[in-house]
């Protein structure tokens, strides 16, 4: 330590024994420890921390034991040498946010474990721009897959930050948002905040991906909403002029919202949308699963690029786009809680067959038809493979001006056969 951190070491009287364990935020640096936080490690039979959080410590006596990536590891070494302490573990930023202190206490119990507060990285992050985060949401990467989460909370807010590791970095993270069609985006990244290397700066995606960054960092992400003024705001019942479509290639608005409703999506689920056509569903089913996911399956080029573009128009970034062609398409997908099948043709059984018997209990099937032959088709492959359905008919109409008044327009009636496998929705 230097003259002025050991200026700050006198005897706060924090009281220990010798089977106690504290855990200590460090803040940033050493310079954001209080006299108490130092008077705890000063108190240190044993020191666990980080190679980095060690050296600023290599003159006290304490035995000093790095912690790995095997955070059970460090548990049984706790548990191991109990008796021999008091344990200090020291802890990048405040330890009970996104930190080590809810594995420790999870695994040790609350009775003997101190936890000592400090300051977060990212309140130390959003106090370089000035601006407030008690609305911002936070998404850890730091040693988690927890890629879908970002897509999710990415799409629901205008800003996002996230926690990095030295694998997954912020030019790993902008490569993989490229690679998701999320282009509209800002990336502001904190690097080795509190010491004299520390560097703020904002980047493109793009500009970012073929960067280097200094660890330890932060990333923020800003959507750049004035990007997305030609398209209007997802919501439910969209008119089919707000997607990129082929001609009438489109789940019509009205037809929508029925599937919808038969499809039951809670916040959670995984849906599939097999012949996704212009990708109308699967956009606006996304607004129903912000914690889930939308895989919208398509086989011909053109429609996938227009799904994709849709996707980026109004930013449900957890919409997942696949090319293939179907049932073969669907093999490696995960499990899905509800399927929709707008499209399938001459294939339409052999879809049926496959993603019926990838549904689990509880799970729900919605097919979309216009021939007569494929309802009877859909509705006895759907009983045959255990579903209870219903099939409802709609057709359509609209008024359309006329010189001095107006007139109904009809179009083409739909079936829409809905099953439940095993005859209870989940």
């Amino acid at each position: 330590m230097d003259q002025a951190t050991q200026k700050k070491t006198r005897n706060q009287d924090v009281p220990v024994s010798r089977k106690q364990v504290f855990i200590v935020g460090m803040g940033m640096t050493p310079a954001d420890l209080t006299e108490k936080h130092l008077d705890v490690i000063r108190k240190a039979k044993i020191l666990l921390g980080g190679r980095r959080h060690l050296s600023y410590f290599q003159d006290l006596p304490a035995r000093k034991q790095v912690i790995g990536a095997d955070i059970m590891e460090t548990v049984r070494f706790i548990q191991k040498e109990r008796a021999q302490g008091p344990i200090v573990i020291l802890a990048s930023g405040d330890p009970l946010f996104f930190g080590i202190a809810p594995r420790i206490l999870q695994a040790l119990g609350k009775t003997d474990v101190t936890v000592f507060p400090n300051i977060t990285s990212v309140a130390a992050a959003f106090s370089k721009i000035k601006a407030p985060w008690n609305r911002v949401p936070v998404v850890s990467l730091h040693g988690r897959d927890r890629e879908s989460d970002l897509l999710n909370t990415l799409f629901r807010y205008e800003e996002v930050v996230v926690f990095t590791d030295p694998k997954k970095n912020p030019a790993w993270l902008a490569a993989f948002l490229l690679t998701k069609g999320v282009a509209s985006v800002t990336m502001g990244v904190f690097e080795s905040m509190g010491t004299p290397e520390e560097r703020c700066r904002w980047y493109s995606l793009k500009s970012a991906a073929g960067a280097a960054f200094a660890d330890p960092n932060l990333v923020v992400l800003r959507r750049n909403t004035q990007k997305r003024t030609r398209s209007r705001p997802l919501h439910l019942g969209l008119e089919d002029g707000a997607f990129y479509r082929e001609k009438a290639l489109i789940t019509k608005s009205e037809v929508r919202a029925v599937v919808l409703s038969k499809l039951k999506l809670l916040p959670h689920h995984t849906l599939w949308d097999l012949g996704s056509g212009s990708g109308a569903v699967a956009v606006e089913a996304a607004h129903l699963v912000p914690e889930g996911k939308v895989i919208a399956v398509e086989r011909h080029d053109g429609r996938a690029a227009r799904i994709r573009k849709n996707r980026e128009r109004f930013g449900v970034f957890h919409v997942q786009v696949i090319k293939a062609a179907l049932p073969k398409g669907m093999d490696n997908l995960p499990t899905p809680d509800r399927v929709f099948v707008g499209g399938g043709g001459k294939d339409l059984g052999r879809i049926l067959e496959a993603a019926g018997k990838r549904l689990g209990p509880g799970g729900i099937i919605v097919v979309n038809t216009v021939l007569f032959h494929n309802v009877t088709r859909t509705h006895d492959t759907l009983v045959r493979l255990g579903f209870s359905t219903e099939t409802v008919q709609i057709q359509i109409n609209k008024t359309k001006t006329m010189p001095w008044s107006a007139r109904f327009e009809g179009g083409n009636p739909v079936w829409i056969t809905s099953g439940v496998k095993g005859g209870e929705a989940s």
